[in-house]
């Protein structure tokens, strides 16, 4: 290789240095502002033991969560009861959640990606009722469009910090949570009437039936049964183990009209252990029937196991009892079974030979 040669390469690769230099400043340049935040918290110096209160909005409503000494509950539904467990799940994640994309947006992006109004906003609020921490839920983020999107669950959400509103965030959860359907934030541990001795339905069209027993193992009797008529014993079980674990759907707001509660179905379940549930039973609402339950009586057990079975009951009976201020919603298909017509508990004639 002769000298000029070696002189024309050189320059060759002054210029491809100098020009990959170039490259790399210009697509510098061009990286947004935020690149530097991805890895980073979302909601920078939230900690768990400062929130005090959570309030969550969407056009569909809103949702204030209260942290009552030990205890959470729900501002909109007369202090009942909170999920404890979903709350903390909430916090947690909201303290978790880790920036993985960052974009500059103008105007039109907010409405696209419902930064705006039409997005969930969640407040997470101290002891003094100040806000510790912002943000607005918008749109799923899907890595690969799904064929439903409403349906899908999304791989992350798109985020907005009020104090940040010119930048859409994207985090690596859906965000389910946020939601201010109380049906999602409920306790829901309803009531257990269990070891009946007798259960009295009259439904809200008059018609009525009564079962009855001698022992918790004995066979459920028809109360006025007329000759030629059989209970149906799998039916009449089924009628009183309905009533043995019954959880809560949701909880109507306080002062709820047109519940139909003003003509209800009243069902009467008195147990072997001297309780008596009367539950209150009105309008079908979607899936859900609109439902009261009162309890008199003081817990008295019998048998071997009364002891144990006294201590169970006095735990959970105050919070049963709690129940009584409040209008419930109750899945149709744990009443069904126990809101049928006398007709329903009979079994069928056997055929004549």
């Amino acid at each position: 290789m002769n000298a000029r040669v070696a002189a024309v390469l050189l320059v060759l690769l002054v210029a491809l240095g100098g020009g990959a230099l170039l490259v790399r400043e210009q697509a510098a340049s061009q990286k947004p502002a935020a690149a530097g935040t991805l890895g980073q918290p979302l909601l920078k110096g939230l900690l768990a033991a400062e929130v005090a209160a959570i309030a969550i909005r969407d056009p569909g409503g809103k949702l204030t969560l209260s942290r009552e000494a030990d205890r959470w509950t729900i501002a909109e539904r007369d202090g009942f009861p909170a999920d404890l467990d979903r709350v903390r799940g909430l916090v947690l994640k909201a303290i978790e959640l880790k920036i993985v994309q960052a974009e500059p947006i103008g105007e039109k992006d907010h409405a696209r990606l419902k930064l705006d109004a039409s997005g969930t906003a969640v407040e997470f609020r101290g002891a003094d009722g100040k806000p510790l921490a912002r943000m607005v839920a918008g749109k799923k983020y899907f890595t690969r469009e799904p064929e439903n999107p409403d349906r899908a669950l999304g791989d992350g959400r798109f985020v907005l910090l009020p104090e940040a509103d010119k930048t859409a965030y994207v985090v690596p959860d859906p965000l389910a949570q946020a939601t201010p359907k109380t049906s999602q934030w409920i306790r829901r541990t309803g009531f257990a009437a269990e070891r009946l001795r007798s259960l009295e339905v009259r439904l809200a069209d008059g018609e009525s039936w009564r079962i009855e027993r001698a022992t918790d193992n004995a066979d459920w009797k028809l109360a006025g049964a007329r000759p030629g008529e059989k209970l149906e014993i799998t039916r009449a079980n089924a009628a009183s183990y309905s009533l043995a674990g019954v959880e809560l759907a949701d909880v109507a707001p306080g002062g709820a009209k047109d519940t139909g509660l003003d003509k209800p179905a009243t069902v009467t379940a008195a147990s072997f252990d001297g309780l008596t549930y009367t539950v209150r039973v009105g309008r079908l609402e979607g899936e859900n029937y609109y439902a009261t339950v009162a309890i008199a009586g003081a817990p008295r057990p019998e048998g071997k196991d009364a002891e144990e079975r006294l201590k169970r009951i006095s735990e959970r009976l105050p919070r049963e009892r709690a129940l009584e201020a409040y209008t419930l919603l109750v899945a149709k298909s744990r009443l069904e079974d126990v809101l049928k017509k006398r007709a329903e508990l009979l079994a069928k004639p056997e055929p004549k030979k």
